[in-house]
């Protein structure tokens, strides 16, 4: 008798799933907004340099007769590349000669022109106030953006490699509960960031807890719950990052100041650092590691919750050995990411599950770069990412039950590079097509997340679990730092990001089909159920629980 049913006979899906469920797919929606943060705390409003005459009064009052204020800007700020006043220049004195309405718009040098010296005026209609008007990102700062959004994303990346080890070392809950505890103090701290450096650097702690929560969150709902409920609640905590994409443009719409929409979205952690001490720790890895007593205590209390006080009186310490007998003798020996790249099964499993998660995070930036460029409003287009996520991920959930991990893993990123591909021979003056291709690609984006998710977790044993689904995220995290820097090869022609962009997911959903099925299979254990041909885990219980024989290949 292995772990899978004594899940069973404490209830693998039952009220604590249920409640386990809600408390931990609750913060993954406000994770998502951290992700989404910079589209607008980072807006870039419209600007034009200061300039005496619009801005000051003394100096406007010294101006003869009367002149509107489209006239003072006309004579203050030269016309920019497209007709529209200038961002970045400003004249070096006023240019009377161009109220002469015979006068044309370039009788003028650019020598007459110089650098914004005092600073810049900002379009406040939309936002009061983002960190590029608090800390002047334009012009020849405007490269700062983007390295603020590369550092958060390098946080996670590094946190994703160190929140693998220590939640496999610590355990999960642990994990999690400093994540929750980091993310609610260092995001509130990052409201009053005093420059620019620090605000970078209270993003990346950030980003490190981010990390921490999203992977030990589908670890505990993993091994929590049996091979026929897993799909649903992996699916349940896919679906928390889309209603928190829509959830982010509902809360930006009604907080246009960036420090208080930073504090908006991080304070609510310290609610979820307050009730993860009721959580659960992973009895799984408790067992594998050696910690009897305590698996035993979060097994009972298990089966009070789940109503099932008796199956849980009945579980001893020798129950515990009993059961898990042969994952004890092995499974307190040492493993490290190294026996992901030496053992041979799990090499085969660990490089295509690696490229699949470096596709999704190359493809989604690079698809969600493409959609900014439309130039819809950033509200409505952000509500639209997570609406088309929703009904992909939902039927993402059909698709691996009746047809498996596998061919859903390969068809969903096929499927995004494909219509990414497509759009490479459509004339951009078919806007309506090229966006019905964009929105399908990204629902094969959100459809093999949801895949991934659940098939990275089965794919490896527990006690290199946490370990491989860090490498995954490490992976991605790469992949979402290389997506944008793709745009910069539409120099050479403005097709090749297309094509690159279509063929990582491509290429990347043919190489998932060398992995093996998981379907409705017991998580493995340890390194030795992969290794050998066969493993068959008796499920026959007290309750006539059929025989379950698994294949690990």
């Amino acid at each position: 008798m292995a772990f899978a049913e004594l899940l069973d006979q404490v209830g693998s899906q039952g009220r604590f799933q249920v409640l386990q469920t809600v408390a931990l797919v609750a913060p993954i929606m406000w994770v998502t907004m951290h992700n989404m943060l910079d589209n607008f705390s980072g807006a870039v409003p419209s600007h034009r340099c200061w300039v005496p005459l619009l801005d000051n009064s003394t100096a406007q009052a010294s101006v003869p007769g009367t002149l509107s204020p489209e006239a003072l800007l006309t004579i203050s700020i030269p016309p920019g590349p497209n007709q529209e006043p200038h961002r970045c220049r400003r004249f070096r004195h006023p240019q009377w000669q161009l109220l002469d309405p015979n006068a044309m718009s370039t009788n003028w040098s650019k020598a007459a022109t110089e650098p914004c010296m005092d600073g810049w005026v900002y379009d406040r209609s939309t936002f009061t106030s983002t960190i590029v008007t608090q800390w002047d990102l334009v012009c020849d700062s405007q490269g700062l953006k983007p390295m603020a959004q590369s550092i958060y994303m390098a946080g996670i990346l590094v946190g994703a490699a160190m929140c693998g080890y220590t939640s496999d070392r610590f355990g999960r809950r642990l994990v999690l509960t400093w994540s929750y505890l980091q993310l609610a103090t260092v995001g509130t701290a990052t409201a009053f960031a005093p420059t620019f450096p620090v605000y970078c650097l209270l993003r990346f702690l950030v980003a490190f807890a981010v990390a921490g929560v999203m992977m030990n969150t589908a670890t505990l709902l993993m091994e929590w719950t049996s091979a026929p409920g897993r799909p649903l609640v992996m699916t349940l905590n896919a679906l928390g990052f889309s209603f928190g994409q829509a959830l982010m443009a509902a809360v930006a719409y009604g907080v246009r100041d960036w420090a208080m929409l930073q504090l908006t979205v991080s304070v609510p952690f310290f609610l979820s650092f307050v009730y993860s001490w009721w959580l659960a720790e992973s009895a799984r890895w408790l067992l594998i590691t050696g910690r009897l007593a305590r698996g035993l205590r979060e097994l009972q209390r298990v089966a009070d919750i789940n109503r099932k006080r008796a199956a849980g009186e009945a579980l001893t310490t020798e129950v515990l050995l009993s059961a898990m007998q042969e994952e004890l003798g092995v499974g307190q020996a040492p493993a490290s990411v190294g026996d992901l790249l030496r053992t041979p099964r799990l090499r085969h499993r660990t490089y295509p599950s690696v490229l699949c998660w470096f596709a999704i995070g190359f493809t989604f930036y690079g698809l969600a770069l493409d959609l900014q460029a439309l130039g819809s409003n950033i509200f409505l287009l952000q509500v639209l990412i997570g609406v088309v996520d929703i009904p992909a991920k939902t039927g993402t959930l059909l698709l691996l039950d009746r047809l498996g991990r596998r061919p859903t893993q390969s068809a969903s990123l096929v499927l995004a590079g494909l219509c990414i591909l497509a759009n490479t021979v459509v004339p951009r003056e078919m806007e309506a097509l090229r966006s019905a291709l964009a929105v399908l690609g990204l629902g094969g984006v959100g459809a093999a997340f949801t895949c991934v998710t659940i098939y990275s977790g089965e794919l490896f044993p527990t006690v290199l679990r946490m370990t491989a689904v860090g490498l995954g995220q490490m992976a991605a995290r790469g992949g979402a730092i290389l997506g944008p820097l793709t745009r910069m090869l539409a120099v050479y022609s403005p097709l090749i990001p297309l094509l690159v962009y279509g063929a990582v997911p491509v290429l990347t959903g043919l190489a998932s089909l060398l992995l093996p099925e998981t379907r409705s299979l017991p998580l493995p254990d340890t390194i030795q159920d992969l290794q050998r041909p066969a493993v068959k885990k008796a499920a026959q219980g007290t309750q006539g629980h059929p025989v379950l024989k698994s294949t690990w290949f």
